[in-house]
């Protein structure tokens, strides 16, 4: 499909205001339950990833298998920072059983999952895109400053999500945007997206084994 460069900043700009409008609605206004609020952010999140890769005919296949095993190497990497990170804060008790179970795959494997598509891949995807189309990613001399703007669109899209959260409008907004950018530089390091999907899971699935009451990662705490 035929698409304008900076159409695919617009889709940043979008992805920053659904963010923001989710976390605000379902949980600064309405106070939903964490488990009740991933309903409509990880629905309309895929909703809008999956209108993205439509408008812009990518393949997800592609995306997937290219430099896939350095993806799995950084994934690996980010992970143990990251878990440590989570393993580093005050546990607290956590389901057990079935619901265990169920809370690592659904606030564990596709909250992260979805986070980490949202936060990270998307930006990156949207940047590396749209300055494809400008002939940018040619050369070296052209991806660096490419790379410097893909993790700001990464870190607006952070923000804008995170601050519909009331417990992130503080330092805590600035925390966030250090450890998703360490998520999307994995992206860019490997050139793969399974690098920030992976790491952002794991990262999630820890945090609901340590105990999701009190990690900072699971959001939104009432």
């Amino acid at each position: 499909m035929n698409t304008v460069w900076y159409a695919h900043l617009g889709w940043i700009v979008a992805a920053g205001l659904l963010g923001f409008a989710i976390t605000l609605i379902f949980s600064a206004w309405l106070h939903l339950p964490r488990n009740i609020f991933l309903l409509p952010y990880i629905g309309l999140t895929f909703l809008f990833l999956f209108g993205y890769i439509r408008w812009s005919g990518l393949s997800i296949q592609n995306l997937i298998l290219h430099n896939w095993v350095w993806g799995v190497i950084g994934a690996v990497i980010l992970g143990i920072l990251t878990i440590r990170n989570v393993l580093s804060q005050p546990a607290s008790p956590r389901a057990k059983g079935f619901n265990l179970i169920f809370e690592i795959l659904w606030p564990g494997f596709m909250y992260g999952l979805t986070d980490g598509l949202l936060l990270s891949v998307l930006p990156v995807l949207a940047i590396w895109q749209a300055f494809t189309e400008l002939g940018w990613t040619v050369t070296w001399a052209g991806k660096i400053p490419v790379w410097i703007v893909a993790i700001l669109a990464s870190m607006f899209v952070t923000s804008a999500y995170h601050f519909g959260y009331v417990e992130f409008r503080g330092k805590k907004l600035v925390t966030a945007n250090l450890g998703n950018t360490a998520m999307t530089l994995g992206y860019l390091a490997t050139m793969n997206p399974l690098a920030a999907m992976i790491c952002h899971a794991a990262m999630h699935m820890a945090a609901v084994l340590h105990g999701p009451e009190r990690v900072v990662q699971l959001p939104p705490h009432y």
